[in-house]
């Protein structure tokens, strides 16, 4: 891998003048990235798959642990404060869709914004024009070719002078199997299994009031879900719960006096209440290897300290986790960490078999940077398998990228992040402090 030279100025291609930097993915830090671009004078424009914080959509119903001082991004905040946008109490912990009509729309909404963002495309694939990933020779000097799908269905092909990829992972979920692979017979009970962060008090809640759920995974998705079915059940006393672990216990949502977030502390010891009440089947040391249809739902099979077992339950939420789709990636020249697939130099300051838990150190466009030139992954698609993402992090690696486009190197250079200690670790290589 060719490293970029830190103390370099960037060097500017007749070819790639006035072309925009496409940024994909229209959630917050993707609108965070543009954000930093309108103060840099730099056009772009963001392609977007669905709509304006399309993800975050779909669990806004789940209230944050982090409160509003550390969901925002300061360039944004700077543009917002322009007009009549009055900020929310920094204290107060949002909801998704809070953050949604108090934030992200507002500033997706600005003239300058706006005007470049186009819903309902999707990009298909990144290359750069008229070369493969194989060509060598001006590659740095050639735009990028991005064929996306419009909302129409037309496909056609856009150039751009440097990718921004915050595309997030949401829509790509890890596997229920604890293989990495998708769980033998996974196709013939499709309709029996949710993806994470169901809204099983609001528009889902037919869907598991008075019925067995099971919740497999270990993180703070997967408490959510376990926290907001335990209220159903107190309104649907039929409801019943299972939760399924892999490991032995479920480090990453234990409950921790040295949490600086007292919220996400609150999520673990609800949760072990409910567990020590009976109010929530805990079953540890549980690897899902099969799926199958019962006459009432569905059959998880796996293996329980090295012994066959079967489980019958209506419904499964996969709360696993998730993991980048780089499909659309493969002419781009990237380099992954094997084991989390985030970028190589970002992957040991966050790989959760090595992540102390403590604060994630500072980083920018030099940890982010591949050797296609001008190419980042962002945001929490940045992070590759890895559970440790704040949104805080991801703004402050857009504010570095967009510096370092704009040729700015003492500020691209100069980064700084301060999280909130989370107080908890794994001694088993799954911590995930600050998901």
């Amino acid at each position: 891998m060719t490293l970029i030279d830190l103390t370099a100025p960037v060097v500017r291609s007749n070819r790639l003048d006035g072309l925009p930097v496409a940024i994909i993915g229209a959630g917050p830090i993707g609108l965070a990235a543009a954000a930093n671009l309108v103060e840099r004078g730099i056009d772009f424009v963001i392609y977007e798959a669905g709509g304006v914080a399309d993800s975050v959509e779909k669990w806004a119903h789940i209230r944050f642990f982090s409160p509003w001082r550390h969901s925002t991004d300061p360039a944004s905040r700077r543009l917002l404060e322009e007009t009549e946008w009055r900020a929310p109490d920094p204290k107060v912990l949002p909801t998704g869709a809070e953050l949604i009509e108090s934030y992200l729309r507002p500033l997706s909404e600005l003239p300058a914004i706006a005007s470049r963002i186009r819903t309902g495309t999707t990009v298909n694939a990144v290359s750069r024009q008229g070369m493969d990933r194989t060509r060598t020779a001006k590659r740095a000097d050639t735009p990028f070719l991005l064929r996306v799908t419009d909302a129409a269905g037309e496909v056609n092909e856009v150039v751009a002078r440097a990718v921004i990829d915050a595309s997030g992972t949401y829509r790509n979920p890890n596997s229920l199997a604890s293989s990495g692979l998708e769980p033998l017979g996974l196709p013939d009970v499709l309709d029996r299994v949710t993806h994470a962060l169901p809204d099983v008090l609001g528009r889902e809640r037919a869907r598991f009031a008075g019925r067995h759920t099971t919740v497999v995974g270990a993180g703070h998705s997967a408490a959510n879900t376990l926290l907001n079915l335990a209220a159903l059940q107190r309104e649907a006393p039929n409801t019943t719960i299972t939760w399924l672990i892999r490991n032995s216990s479920a480090v990453r949502v234990s409950s921790s006096s040295n949490d600086e977030l007292p919220a996400r502390a609150a999520i673990g010891s609800r949760v072990e209440r409910l567990v020590s009440a009976g109010l929530i089947e805990q079953v540890d040391r549980f690897e899902v290897e099969r799926l199958a249809r019962t006459a009432e739902g569905v059959r998880v099979i796996g293996r329980r300290a090295g012994e066959l077992e079967e489980r019958d339950t209506d419904v499964v939420v996969n709360a696993t986790g998730f993991r980048p789709n780089v499909d659309m990636l493969r002419e781009i020249r990237l380099e992954l960490d094997e084991i989390v697939e985030a970028p190589r130099r970002l992957a040991p300051l966050i790989d959760p078999n090595l992540h102390s838990c403590g604060t994630v150190a500072p980083h920018g466009f030099g940890e982010l940077q591949q050797p296609e030139p001008n190419f980042f992954l962002a945001g929490m698609k940045s992070y590759g398998r890895a559970s440790t993402f704040l949104l805080a992090t991801g703004y402050e690696q857009v504010r570095s990228i967009t510096a370092y486009l704009a040729g700015d190197m003492a500020a691209a250079t100069n980064v700084a992040l301060v999280l909130p200690e989370a107080g908890v670790c794994s001694s088993e290589g799954a911590g995930s402090c600050c998901s």
